[in-house]
């Protein structure tokens, strides 16, 4: 009976063994498949993060063409003399966007001096037309402008005015100190007034002239005080005299005062963001169509 009971026992503990040596084994065969699953798993992830990555970088790549398929507006800003104002926005701009849809211009005016300062002090202008070579020439000097872009484009003539329908003293501009009030542009900033003064200095006037002379910040506020009654007389371009029916030419600058001729040049500004538009809009310039209205406001190409 005792040595029944004593075989059924390790009968019992045999297959107790045999069970955990099972379980052992089949773990054993898991394991292999457990490894090759997350190797397969990881390469997943990893071809899945090539391929957004390949799709990020071929989407970013392709986002200039598309925003200029898209047909985005590019913005240029023109410097301009003042003297140029009434041409560029009635027509010049106007015609040029029509030829150039992709293209927006802007435009600020003023004198040719305080326009250069404002390009040295970083005005974000693409091109910059100044109203003698002076301002231009000191520009490329210091290359803020684009030499070989600069053209010397037009010519304008200097001439004197006095207010229409008044009784004037003044016949010529060698009795120019006859009127009791002379305007001039600021020969320090205006190129309307340096070639006043340096053809009043050639004939001998100039020292008397000063004595009576307001000095205009911009040519067109010297017209206004002409046209307006405030002046006697002044010295303006005759391009801006013809805008204006308050004010009579009596005459130009006489023959020789003058050691140049009075050329408007036009140029790149070498920091631009938009050189390929700007060269666009100085090259439309130079066409006949361009000259054609130039000359229609006074100017004659040079």
């Amino acid at each position: 009976m005792r040595k029944s009971s004593m075989m059924k026992t390790a009968a019992v503990m045999m297959a107790a063994m045999m069970a955990l040596t099972a379980c052992q084994g089949s773990a054993k065969t898991e394991e292999p498949a457990s490894k090759a699953e997350t190797t397969a798993e990881s390469k997943a992830e990893t071809e899945k993060t090539t391929e957004a990555k390949t799709t990020k970088e071929e989407i970013k790549a392709e986002t200039p063409e598309d925003t200029k398929a898209a047909g985005e507006e590019e913005k240029i800003l023109v410097a301009a003399a003042a003297s140029l104002k009434y041409s560029y926005d009635d027509e010049l701009i106007p015609m040029f966007e029509a030829k150039y849809p992709g293209i927006k211009v802007e435009a600020t005016y003023d004198s040719s001096g305080k326009l250069q300062t404002q390009i040295e002090e970083g005005l974000e202008a693409d091109i910059f037309m100044s109203a003698a070579m002076k301002q231009m020439n000191a520009l490329k000097d210091e290359s803020m402008i684009d030499g070989d872009s600069i053209v010397e484009l037009l010519e304008n003539k200097i001439v004197l005015i006095v207010p229409e329908g008044t009784d004037s003293k003044v016949s010529s501009f060698e009795d120019i100190t006859n009127a009791d009030s002379i305007a001039v542009g600021d020969p320090d900033s205006v190129p309307a007034g340096q070639y006043a003064k340096e053809a009043l200095t050639s004939l001998g006037l100039w020292d008397e002239v000063v004595k009576k002379a307001s000095l205009g910040t911009n040519v067109t506020e010297v017209l206004n005080w002409v046209a307006e009654g405030s002046a006697d007389a002044g010295i303006v371009y005759a391009t801006d005299a013809a805008t204006t029916e308050h004010v009579k030419i009596i005459a130009e600058a006489p023959e020789g005062s003058l050691a140049k001729k009075v050329i408007y040049p036009v140029g790149v500004v070498s920091a631009s963001m938009h050189k390929d538009a700007a060269q666009k809009f100085v090259e439309f310039l130079q066409t006949d169509e361009a000259a054609a209205v130039f000359e229609k406001y006074g100017f004659t190409k040079n």
